[in-house]
């Protein structure tokens, strides 16, 4: 089984969005939301431009969707960042337009599949290996819990039923028990 892990360098993250940037706009947009707001790929991959943009054509302060996996409605805030990005991009699109849209069809996102080789290539370009999909969530839970200490708040915005799922999650356990097995040093 593949594990991916979550991208524990801010200034990689920085490489990977203004790649993204400079290539295509909606890839960009992908990782941004990805980074940002810890959704997994598969809630990204079916949201729509009236998911994000109302009546006026502003964008939401707020994503509100119910979750795939969980099934459960989530609330997201929007932070200022990620609506610069998208007013631009969801400018000249309709309401019922998929926002991650495949290119091949009409009016239908990008598959997972596509989406895991766009964050494969993008990670190969940057020499960042060991990346897919879940890198992104992984990578927002990793960079948030660094920064704030907040384990309880994280897990409750993963909806993990415990700390330490989201710790393992994130690779902290596992950062963790690497940096024990290092610290074993008898010296002789």
């Amino acid at each position: 089984m593949n594990v991916v892990e979550p991208i524990k360098n801010i200034n990689k993250v920085q490489q990977i969005l203004r790649y993204a940037k400079q290539n295509n706009e909606r890839d960009y947009v992908m990782l941004e939301l990805g980074f940002h707001t810890g959704l997994r790929i598969s809630d990204i991959l079916k949201l729509k431009v009236g998911d994000i943009q109302d009546k006026k054509h502003n964008i939401r302060k707020y994503l509100i969707l119910r979750e795939g996996k969980t099934k459960k409605f989530k609330r997201i805030k929007l932070n200022q960042e990620v609506r610069d990005c998208l007013k631009s991009f969801c400018k000249d699109k309709e309401p019922f337009d998929y926002l991650i849209k495949s290119r091949e069809h009409e009016n239908k996102p990008i598959t997972r599949q596509r989406a895991y080789q766009i964050i494969v290539e993008i990670g190969g370009m940057l020499g960042i290996e060991g990346l897919g999909c879940h890198s992104l969530r992984k990578t927002f839970g990793y960079l948030y819990y660094k920064k704030t200490k907040d384990i309880a708040l994280l897990q409750k915005l993963f909806n993990h039923s415990s700390q330490l799922i989201t710790l393992r999650y994130i690779g902290v356990e596992q950062q963790a028990l690497d940096k024990a097995l290092d610290d074993m040093n008898f010296g002789v």
